[in-house]
């Protein structure tokens, strides 16, 4: 009778971080078999962010990172305003209960919400509505970027808006994702068609390239070309807002060929 070596021993358990093909991984699962380990991570580096894999030892090798070696520094900002800030930013990750609509954090972000804008964003987190498409039609100047970042905002909150699209006409965009990003602390990474094609370089062939980046906001001229059509109807988004959808009401024309591909896969 042959014996199989189990493989060498390694100290790792579910939320050790590991580095395995130059990229760092979160594990949330290992368990030891007949010819080594097998090891269930979700990516932490930007390449692999919130991807999930399993790698054997017998066929990776697994470095895993000792927190021993980790360094410790002092918070020297006044009032330990990175350490707050920090914190802040963890308890924002934190998921709460699906079924509670009591707004949380888009109420006391850099700007004054109004009753009207509040009714918007409880009817898009209302459980009854799994898949809620809102339409937001005030009038011009009356808040409806505001609304679209209460309601951001507060998905994220959830765990609910990891993976968000914003398509907006190229004249307004730098504008959005400035007022998104300074009232809600929402950052989204402007693409156009130079800037996909740079994340293409990045990625292999087959890797789509609207995985790069969890949150992004492209302008829907880039959008409707033919060329992303692909890509976009292989991907899915927690959620995906549409600016001035009023230019998407023809049928027959490209941007509504794009508002069509986008609604099923959101």
């Amino acid at each position: 009778m042959t014996e199989v070596a189990a493989g060498p021993e390694l100290n790792v358990a579910p939320g050790s971080i590991v580095i395995v093909r130059d990229e760092e991984w979160l594990v949330t699962s290992a368990e030891r078999g007949s010819d080594g380990w097998l090891v269930r991570v979700r990516g932490l580096s930007e390449l692999v962010a919130d991807t999930t894999a399993a790698f054997y030892t017998s066929l990776d090798a697994v470095e895993v990172l000792d927190p021993a070696d980790a360094k410790i520094r002092s918070d020297g900002s006044s009032g330990y305003r990175d350490s707050r800030l920090w914190l802040e930013s963890m308890l924002r990750k934190t998921p709460i209960p699906y079924g509670q609509q009591s707004l949380t954090v888009s109420t006391r972000m850099l700007s004054d919400s109004l009753g009207y804008q509040r009714v918007a964003v409880v009817k898009a987190l209302d459980p009854a509505h799994i898949r809620p498409r809102i339409l937001l039609a005030d009038s011009v100047g009356l808040g409806k970027t505001i609304e679209i970042g209460m309601i951001l905002a507060e998905l994220v909150r959830r765990g609910r808006g990891e993976r968000i699209l914003i398509v907006t006409p190229r004249h307004v965009l730098e504008q959005m994702q400035h007022e998104l990003w300074c009232r809600f602390a929402l950052p989204f990474v402007r693409l156009d068609s130079a800037g996909i094609q740079k994340v293409r370089q990045k990625l292999p062939a087959t890797r789509n390239p609207f995985t790069y980046y969890k949150r992004a906001i492209i302008s829907i001229d880039t959008l409707k070309q033919e060329n992303y059509r692909s890509n976009l109807g292989n991907h899915r988004w927690d959620a995906v807002v549409i600016d001035e959808s009023h230019n998407l009401t023809n049928a027959g024309t490209q941007n509504n060929a794009l508002a069509r591909l986008l609604a099923p896969n959101t």
